[in-house]
Parts: C-alpha cells; structure tokens; sequence
C-alpha cells in the first residue's frame, strides 16, 4: 500500500498560482500512474490531471487545461501540479492519487485510483 502526502494548498486571488506536492512512500513510485482529483462543497470528485510512469504522457480535464500541468519527479517520488491563472471555480479539496496497480496507464476515473491523500484545501478569491 502507498502513502500519499500532499501539501501546497491555501488562499490566493482569482488569476493567481499555486503548486501542489504530492510525496509518497511504501511502494515503488515509478512503477504507478499519479494524478489528480479535486472535490468542491455538495460536488462529486472529479478528475483534473494525470500522468503516466515515465512522465511520457500527460491528460487534463477540459477545465483545466492549459493553465495546470502535472509532472513527477520519479527520484524525489513526488507528483506536483502546478497552477497558474486560478479561477473561484477551482476552489476545491485537493486529492492525490495513485493507480491501483501497475496495469492502469493512467488515473482519469476513481476506478482506477489505488489509494488517495488525505487532500489539500485550494480556496481562489474573486
């Protein structure tokens, strides 16, 4: 089983940026997909980004895309996504996930998430 710690969150104005880190233990990072999800008030999770093992590909929500990118640093085992031109809309829980095994290529449903952080609150004030 992985342990994912994300940190990074916070408080910032509409068109701001921000990064988030995701740093993970207990199993062979390199070996797994990584994205992320986020969850507003009274909304399901969704997916925002992924990334595939290598770092050979990257996948974005519709909404997103653009203005975050995912990358990993598979000698750190940290996964990062870096936002830039937030919107109050982004405003959500933030969710690192790992794939469930090393068949998933990539994490763009929950299905495919083995194990979650504990989330980072990412609040953008208009």
């Amino acid at each position: 089983q992985v342990q994912l710690v994300e940190s990074g969150g916070g408080l910032v104005q509409a068109g701001g940026s921000l990064r988030l880190s995701c740093a993970a233990s207990g199993r062979t990072f390199s070996s797994y997909a990584m994205g992320w999800f986020r969850q507003a008030p009274g909304k399901e999770r969704e997916f925002v980004a992924t990334i595939t093992r290598s770092s050979g590909s990257t996948y974005y929500a519709d909404s997103v895309k653009g203005r975050f990118t995912i990358s990993r640093d598979n000698a750190k085992n940290t996964v990062y996504l870096q936002m830039n031109s937030l919107k109050p809309e982004d405003t959500a829980v933030y969710y690192c996930a790992s794939g469930k095994n090393r068949i998933v290529v990539v994490t763009t449903t929950t299905q495919h998430v083995g194990s979650w952080g504990q989330g980072t609150q990412v609040t953008v004030s208009s």
